[in-house]
């Protein structure tokens, strides 16, 4: 019921649509009581001979069914944009929401468990919401308006006629009871298949590059067996609970036709009141089952509340301080004091980063070198905030990271990755991305420096080639000249190039880092290095090792005083190094 109640608060903002909708409901429901009491006069008069009262009570249940089309289509109406009204405050709720939550969260979900929260829980909850909450009131309504009509008919025949609803709202109660974790289960399920599906398509390249489709159909499969398996457990509680609810009020009637005709047979009941009390316990019957599909409707829309608040009610664990300032004037000098970072200390996992001390000056570029997963990706990382440090301190230009506004700091650090990802979208609005003010003139100044003008210039349409989702339309290194040029055009403050040259052969590496060389003059540069060729441009380097900082320092001081970098330079094969070597010596970790 606690849900219950926080999916009603979404209708808050439409309450005016919401009470109209009820209001127009009412009054149809209020022809919809005359009309079994008109058809009850027209029997009357047909049995007294009077065709003038058949005429007029004909007319007036003919008006009285128009009035009440009338009033059902504007209701539909109202309640239909009630609806589309909390389709799309969800949605920007439920977007809003995900942009606002830290990267560490979705390091631990599934895009496509979060997809199908998004997509077929919000459906369920807008649908309940707009139309099936309506249906309760409508089914209520009419129950209670027919019940009190039949009462001022014949107290006595409309308790005997009446004695099934106790019993169908019990059930209906009961059913909703076993069908919530029923539907919450169906629920769960779908959103795995929808998950398995989205990791397929997304690696659709590997799954045909190693052909195998039939593994990645039978794993479909099977996620889709247990939707089955799961819904059909659930379609065999409305199976049984949906038909009871239809059949009991049966009963009511088999008595009415038992009693009120052997009252009608007597003479100490009219055919006309018979015939109205029948009508008026015939138009219980739809109600009634719609009750049990609108509990059922409720249900899935519980179900699917109760996972759509999983991530409304997960608080962003970075967030920016009110009235935080941005970052203080500087040339971009970084400090990390006593920095450990673990991602997950709830499991015991080992720390990324432990006890880093660093220093890097304003203007400085620094190459960080280790083997993979020794930390150097979770360092540059710490520096826009996407992650907080477990202990220790992040300082930019004399300030703490945390201290600051968010926004514009991440505006002063421009990250190109080793896997660089561009919107579906044209060449021009994914290098514009970090500057959506910038002119023409500034993004084709970007993309030469990035070495990218030649192939853009080629592209069919220029720059405004659309490329494909993920950019996958290019190849690796024009994705990755674009990205460098998406960095350049942000002038950040700080630079971080995550093995940035990774993806393009020999040639366009050394125009790259002709590129690179001016952009990082003058600007603090974090290169996350696996060739000695990109190590070349630092002016230190920093070698991290188990998620501790071995050594720093410029490359001949490293040469000269550390056996660990005189090692690397030797063999070129950092990651190998690494694999192969004991752990650091204490009396040779550092400089």
């Amino acid at each position: 019921m606690a849900i219950f109640w926080r999916l009603l608060g979404f209708l808050r903002p439409h309450k005016v649509g919401v009470w109209a909708s009820l209001f127009f409901a009412m009054a149809a429901m209020g022809f919809t009581v005359a009309i079994p009491a008109l058809t009850g006069a027209v029997v009357t008069a047909i049995q007294e001979g009077d065709a003038d009262n058949v005429t007029r009570y004909g007319m007036f249940i003919l008006a009285a069914a128009f009035g009440r089309w009338v009033l059902t289509v504007i209701r539909r109406l109202i309640a239909g944009r009630v609806s589309l009204g909390v389709e799309f405050d969800l949605r920007q709720r439920v977007y809003t929401h995900l942009q606002g939550l830290e990267l560490g969260f979705f390091d631990r979900q599934q895009t496509g468990q979060l997809m199908s929260r998004a997509t077929v829980d919000l459906q369920s909850v807008r649908f309940f919401l707009g139309y099936g909450l309506i249906f309760i009131t409508q089914s209520a309504l009419t129950i209670v308006f027919t019940a009190v009509a039949m009462f001022i008919i014949d107290p006595v025949l409309a308790a005997i006629a009446l004695i099934p609803v106790p019993f169908v709202v019990w059930i209906a109660f009961r059913y909703g009871r076993i069908a919530r974790p029923a539907q919450q289960e169906v629920q769960q399920r779908i959103a795995e298949t929808t998950a398995e599906a989205e990791e397929t398509i997304g690696g659709v390249r590997i799954v045909k590059a190693f052909a195998r489709e039939d593994r990645q159909e039978a794993r479909f499969e099977h996620a889709v067996g247990r939707v089955f398996d799961q819904s059909m457990y659930a379609t065999r509680l409305r199976a049984f609970y949906q038909p009871l609810i239809g059949f009991l009020p049966q009963l009511g009637l088999a008595l009415l036709l038992l009693v009120g005709g052997t009252q009608v047979i007597n003479g100490s009941m009219s055919l006309g009141h018979f015939t109205a009390f029948y009508t008026y316990l015939v138009t219980l019957l739809g109600p009634m089952r719609m009750l049990g599909m609108a509990l059922g409707m409720a249900q899935r829309a519980v179900a699917s509340g109760a996972r759509l608040f999983e991530i409304l009610d997960r608080e962003p664990r970075i967030t920016t301080a009110p009235g935080a300032p941005p970052l203080p004037e500087g040339d971009g000098r970084v400090e990390l004091r006593g920095v450990t970072l673990d991602y997950d200390p709830e499991r015991g996992t080992a720390p990324a980063l432990r006890g880093i001390d660093l220093t890097v000056e304003a203007g400085t570029t620094l190459a960080l070198v280790g083997g993979t997963g020794s930390g150097k990706t979770s360092l540059v990382a710490l520096l826009p905030r996407l992650y907080d440090p477990t202990a220790g301190e992040v300082l930019i230009d004399g300030a703490n990271v945390r201290d600051l506004d968010i926004d514009a700091l991440r505006s002063d650090i421009a990250v190109v990755d080793d896997d660089p990802f561009l919107f579906s979208a044209s060449v021009r609005e994914n290098i514009a991305y970090a500057r959506p003010d910038a002119t023409d003139e500034q993004v084709e100044e970007a993309a030469r420096r990035a070495q990218a003008a030649e192939f853009i210039d080629r592209l069919p349409d220029g720059y405004e080639t659309r490329v494909g989702e993920r950019g996958l339309t290019l190849s690796g290194g024009q994705r990755q000249r674009i990205a460098i040029a998406r960095a350049l055009l942000a002038e950040p403050r700080i630079l971080v190039l995550d093995d940035a040259t990774s993806a393009v052969d020999a040639s366009t590496e050394q125009q790259i880092k002709l590129a690179l060389r001016e952009a990082m003059q003058g600007r603090t540069t974090f290169i996350i290095a696996h060739r000695l060729s990109t190590i070349a441009l630092a002016d230190e380097i920093a070698v991290l090792e188990d998620g501790e900082l071995a050594c720093h320092g410029t490359h001949d001081e490293l040469l000269e005083h550390n056996a660990l970098y005189r090692e690397i330079v030797e063999k070129g094969l950092p990651d190998q190094v690494f694999l192969n070597r004991k752990p650091v010596e204490p009396e040779v970790a550092g400089l």
